[in-house]
């Protein structure tokens, strides 16, 4: 517990102000709680949040320690980031966030602020959804990830539970996930499942395609359809009926079509034709295809939700 006495340049202050501007750690709303809780006494007792504080008032604070700590750009960092997120859907359960070809999901040995997990949890802490100091609390989590130099939809859940089951769901291929890519060539047939066992090389972090199973190896499956094809270059656009690592930018490659720009699986005499440094590659679209109960997330059963454009198919192909 720690005790203040009110002084003429803090009288006339609402309550809920006063301990804003002492505490500028504690978020929000759990100083509303603290208050509710008369964790927040004024002369002993319990008070109101919008009561005023008159001069002589003693003021009893029973909250933690790190609040009365003094903001360092460590602790104070998710006041101050300005997060960058472009939404394609919201609610209190979960975020749809269109990420960026660039941003990595989560921090690594090449970046460790600029990451899109930062951004999401910065935007909650601003919003005051969410706050690292709260008791207990659930850090918001991505439900799935993409390349550094792929875009498009991730999944950020709120709380435990919606984690919990978006988890499952992917699991039971309960969520379809679709891709637009530009290929070198045209495939044959133009619609089709690719098929194969993929091995990761840890070293090289890539993997290999095989038409058989070997030790270690996982299936991949993708179904595809060309939408266009255009100056040596198709538009496709794909299914993921499994998420391994780089599954779509391998199997096209194996497949003696790389993406256009893929730098790992493709050919760069190819890329640097059509001035292309990174994979044409994008999380486009997700449906909740619910097959079994969603608990709390029911309400998304059936839904689909996309980006409204990408930009390497106006680039290559004229569409908005």
């Amino acid at each position: 517990m720690r005790a203040f006495t009110i002084g003429p340049n803090d009288a006339n202050q609402r309550l809920d102000r006063w301990l804003a501007k002492t505490l500028p750690l504690l978020p929000g709303p759990l100083a509303q709680k603290y208050i509710r809780l008369k964790r927040v006494k004024v002369n002993g007792k319990g008070s109101k949040r919008d009561v005023r504080l008159q001069v002589g008032d003693v003021l009893q604070l029973y909250i933690n320690d790190e609040f009365f700590e003094t903001p360092t750009p460590e602790n104070a960092f998710l006041s101050v980031f300005k997060p960058q997120l472009d939404l394609v859907y919201e609610d209190e359960n979960l975020l749809l966030v269109n990420k960026r070809p660039g941003l990595v999901v989560h921090p690594d040995e090449s970046e460790r602020v600029n990451t899109l997990i930062t951004h999401i949890q910065a935007y909650l802490y601003q919003k005051k959804e969410w706050s690292p100091y709260w008791e207990n609390a659930f850090a918001p989590a991505l439900c799935n990830r993409i390349d550094r130099n792929t875009g498009g939809i991730v999944i950020a859940a709120k709380n435990a539970e919606t984690l919990r089951i978006l988890n499952q769901k992917i699991r039971d291929r309960e969520l379809s996930k679709f891709y637009l890519a530009i290929i070198h060539g045209k495939m044959n047939p133009p619609q089709g499942c690719l098929e194969g066992f993929l091995l990761k090389d840890e070293a090289k972090k890539q993997v290999k395609v095989f038409d058989r199973p070997i030790p270690g190896g996982k299936t991949a499956q993708t179904l595809y359809r060309t939408l266009q094809t255009r100056g040596g270059l198709s538009l496709v656009e794909c299914e993921l009926l499994t998420g391994r690592t780089h599954q779509i930018r391998a199997q096209f490659a194996a497949a003696g079509h790389p993406l256009l720009g893929d730098g790992k699986y493709g050919r760069e005499k190819d890329n640097k034709r059509y001035g292309r440094s990174f994979q044409a590659l994008y999380s486009y679209k997700l449906s909740f295809d619910f097959t079994t109960d969603g608990g709390i997330l029911e309400y998304l059963k059936g839904k689909t939700f996309q980006v409204e454009r990408v930009d390497f198919v106006k680039e290559y192909f004229g569409e908005k």
